[in-house]
């Protein structure tokens, strides 16, 4: 620990001070770090909210192909957490047939939820069916993702775990040094998407339309492609790969691309598609598909570094500094790119910018809650997010993927769209606030988030988690 002479400030005396306590507490699993469970549950309530109302406010919606809005952000932040719990967790576990074993269950655990909500079984909140046909199955999906990353990056950590110096070198790169496998990882990755992306030739192709409420339902619709490298909706290699590996029937057929001024006259809110639109925007495209995910592996070793500096570096201003440093520079070099027309921002193809900007903005936003709550100590005003971060998996799979408004939509008045929750948004949110767009706010913010922060608060006093 470094010495406190008289003339430190304040703050630096605070860093220091309280950097032998707090790490070995965290890092010894004796205190969870408060934290990386506020950030967890940040980003769920980012995914309700960008969820529920972002179709009234489509400026944090998914932007429908290039750009990055505030939903962008959500499956990145997912992947980053992911990586910081990878290392902190499996640190705990010597024994490597022991932490196989836990990785395999998780990542189980996350397809049988991902499967089951978004591969069509599940139609809640809104429909009161349920079921699917397995030949329009959809395969991918948010918990997909994240099960892939954390199988993938998870193997690497566990059976590397002995290479790694158990105290590093006082070297600006020691620590980069020491966890090379998982940067060899990254490297593989990126050349394997960069390549399959700019090498691949994509051919012609077809589709039948399956939107029964559109006019070409059921008519077999064509695309002309016969090109490599092209990054635009309907000839980009991702959704190549995605149809000969997945089949088209097994692709999300409500892509974000459909809100596109090239599509609807709506744009940028969603709205029937215009009559002259392009065939492509009948077209399914998977924005978790297999190229895609590849790249997302990414965002999870990044993760796993800033994991990797909790457990070695031991002052918290030691920390910041790199966190900090390194999400600069994550975020310079993506904008730089994205800026400069090299490779665009874009959620929906996982670009490599992307990658870049939204981890950096993940280890920014990291970094401020590392410095409010486990430095300073604010943890009480961020309560509700942590006890949700603390329930991640029941809230995501209850609140964001609607199981419980479901089951409230089935109570209803007549007519199923005479519902309690119906009636809650309409007579005590929108119709107070004279409008539809800050009624939905208000009530996905009240409503939805606030009301699980406090149902998990009850959860966490009865020491119940269930995390993502």
């Amino acid at each position: 620990m470094a010495e406190i002479k008289p003339e430190t400030s304040h703050d630096q005396r605070l860093l220091v001070t309280t950097e032998e306590t707090a790490s070995a507490r965290s890092l010894a699993g004796n205190r969870r770090l408060a934290s990386l469970d506020i950030f967890r549950g940040l980003t769920v309530a980012l995914m309700i909210l960008v969820d529920d109302a972002g179709g009234d406010w489509p400026a944090i919606a998914h932007a429908p192909w290039e750009g990055c809005n505030l939903a962008d952000f959500v499956m990145p932040f997912f992947l980053f957490i992911v990586g910081v719990s990878i290392a902190l967790a499996l640190k705990r576990i010597s024994n490597k047939f022991e932490a196989c074993k836990k990785v395999v269950f998780r990542t189980g655990k996350l397809l049988f939820w991902g499967l089951l909500l978004q591969g069509g079984f599940s139609h809640a909140p809104d429909k009161l069916t349920y079921g699917v046909d397995v030949t329009m199955m959809r395969f991918c999906g948010i918990l997909q993702r994240i099960a892939l990353s954390y199988l993938i990056v998870s193997l690497v950590e566990v059976f590397t775990k002995d290479s790694h110096e158990e105290n590093l070198s006082t070297g600006r790169f020691s620590i980069f040094k020491s966890y090379y496998w998982h940067w060899i990882l990254g490297a593989t990755v990126l050349v394997i998407y960069l390549a399959t992306l700019y090498g691949t030739y994509v051919p012609d192709w077809e589709f039948v339309v399956y939107d029964k409420d559109s006019i070409l339902f059921g008519k077999i619709q064509s695309v002309s492609c016969g090109l490599r490298g092209k990054l635009s909706p309907p000839c980009n290699a991702v959704g190549y790969v995605d149809r000969l590996v997945l089949g088209i029937n097994h692709m999300y057929h409500h892509p974000a691309w459909r809100r596109s001024k090239a599509c609807t006259d709506d744009s940028p809110y969603e709205g029937p598609l215009r009559q002259d639109a392009p065939s492509w925007c009948h077209a399914p495209f998977e924005p978790e598909g297999v190229l895609s995910s590849i790249s997302a592996i990414l965002s999870t070793i990044i993760g796993v570094h800033f994991g990797h500096i909790i457990l070695h570096l031991k002052g918290h201003l030691a920390r910041l500094k790199h966190f900090i440093s390194t999400g600069l520079a994550l975020l310079t070099l993506g904008l730089t790119l994205h800026f400069t027309h090299l490779m665009p921002l874009n959620k929906q193809l996982y670009s490599f910018s992307y990658i870049c900007v939204t981890s950096g903005a993940a280890a920014l936003v990291f970094s401020a809650l590392y410095s409010l709550v486990d430095i300073l100590g604010w943890t009480k005003m961020f309560l509700p997010l942590k006890w949700i971060g603390m329930n991640a998996m029941l809230v995501y799979v209850m609140g964001a993927e609607g199981i419980l408004a479901a089951f409230f939509n089935g109570w209803y008045y007549r007519d199923p769209r005479n519902t309690l929750i119906n009636w809650i948004r309409e007579h005590v949110f929108i119709r107070v606030w004279h409008s539809r767009r800050v009624g939905v706010l208000m009530y996905v913010i009240f409503a939805e988030i606030l009301f699980w922060g406090l149902v998990t608060g009850v959860f966490h006093r009865f020491n119940i988690y269930w995390k993502l």
